[in-house]
């Protein structure tokens, strides 16, 4: 696992009317030393969204509805984990809150045939007029990750 990572896996508290679960709370400062900003996006299947990271901010992440291929790629200077990849399934499977530190480039696929909505908390609003937001191509070869889905 890349350092500074973190994934928190939620309790669904179940009875006859549906379910309840704590996505985040204010005495887990693990998992966001901050509020920011709270904000919510949807992809349709099979698009990506990758890749960026931050400098200042971190990111927590979660998958409501859909499912989704989250990768990660440490390009941190002088982790110990720098030029390691992680990959995590995360959505209605696997509902999980996955925080990525700054300095660590994060995209994902939507998997299967429908849509999936994420919701991410980050550790500092987003300015438009100086976006903590630097992207790489999805594709980018210094990271050499393959998003086809690999029959077994």
């Amino acid at each position: 696992m890349i350092e500074g990572v973190k994934v928190k896996n939620l309790v669904k508290y179940c009875d006859d009317r549906g379910f309840f679960a704590e996505l985040i709370r204010d005495d887990e400062p693990e998992l966001l030393s901050r509020f920011g900003q709270a904000s919510l996006s949807m992809s349709y299947p099979g698009v990506i969204k990758a890749f960026h990271y931050h400098e200042k901010q971190d990111d927590l992440w979660f998958f409501p509805s859909g499912n989704a291929q989250v990768v990660l790629y440490d390009m941190r200077e002088g982790s110990p984990t720098k030029g390691k990849t992680d990959v995590y399934y995360m959505g209605e499977e696997n509902p999980i809150m996955l925080l990525i530190p700054k300095g660590v480039a994060h995209g994902y696929r939507v998997l299967g045939e429908k849509a999936a909505t994420i919701i991410y908390f980050t550790t500092e609003s987003y300015d438009r007029d100086n976006p903590d937001e630097k992207r790489i191509e999805w594709n980018d070869p210094s990271i050499g990750f393959s998003w086809e889905t690999k029959n077994r």
